[in-house]
């Protein structure tokens, strides 16, 4: 009987096991490929020029086609599609209330393409020959731009750079939302980058790894001083291995989701 029990054992845990590991990946799969799709986007602000009468410096005056900008900057909005799915259409607004949207240029990154207005921000804006454009249509394009982009493929990102002048000394804010069913727009500030990875992901994946390195070490070697000494030389590179594996999981992620 208890060879019976252990021959059933042998024949069907395997099969068992299996099938439920192929059940697990599938769902997991389809989790993946399922997910809410995420863009993020950053706002960097860099100041050109400011008009003043100073005491010390004598007057300055910063001018655009011939109009003097009281606070002039540059300002760089950029959004990535940081999920699994490709896009139609997505159509993405920026605005602003403490700022003056003058001209701009845009670029969907590593591609030739323009981002072209909306068709409904261009009835908005549109002008019949011989008129001039209205106060509200002023209004809209100082506060306000709609743009439409055809296709967003996973891990794109577009760029979109606005002259502005500022309400005030203080620096302008400008900011961007999206309507894409299904779609959830983040927002994240500048941050320095390892490879290509934020530092503080990468610093935070690398700890991770030097407490499984700290395990190993403890176990392979009883020397208190080669532990130490490894243990801080680590430290001082463990942001590369943690961006190594983050990119790593980044490209598994991707062909994962084809």
């Amino acid at each position: 009987m208890n060879e019976l029990f252990q021959l059933f054992q042998n024949q069907y845990v395997p099969v068992i096991a299996g099938g439920l590991g192929g059940i697990f990946t599938a769902w997991l799969t389809q989790r993946v490929l399922n997910r809410r799709g995420i863009f993020s986007y950053s706002v960097t602000h860099n100041r050109v020029g400011i008009t003043t009468e100073d005491p010390f410096f004598g007057s300055v005056v910063v001018t655009w086609n011939g109009s003097t900008i009281p606070n002039l900057y540059l300002s760089t909005i950029e959004m990535k599609n940081e999920s699994l799915n490709d896009y139609e259409n997505v159509i993405a607004r920026t605005y602003t209330s403490d700022t003056k949207l003058m001209t701009e240029q845009t670029q969907l990154l590593e591609s030739p393409n323009i981002l072209e207005w909306s068709e409904k921000y261009r009835k908005q804006l549109h002008v019949e020959d011989g008129n001039t454009p209205s106060d509200n249509q002023w209004s809209i394009y100082n506060g306000q731009r709609e743009y439409v982009i055809p296709i967003f493929n996973r891990g794109q990102a577009i760029k979109i750079t606005y002259l502005n002048s500022a309400n005030s000394p203080s620096m302008p804010s400008i900011w961007l939302s999206i309507a894409l069913k299904g779609v959830r727009l983040k927002f994240r500030g500048p941050q320095n980058q390892i490879l290509g990875v934020p530092q503080g992901q990468a610093a935070f994946v690398g700890a991770l790894i030097g407490f499984v390195v700290l395990i190993v070490l403890a176990l392979a070697s009883s020397e208190p001083w080669i532990i130490a000494t490894s243990a801080m030389v680590y430290g001082f590179i463990a942001q590369i291995p943690g961006a190594y594996i983050i990119k790593l999981v980044r490209h598994i992620r991707e062909a994962v989701g084809g």
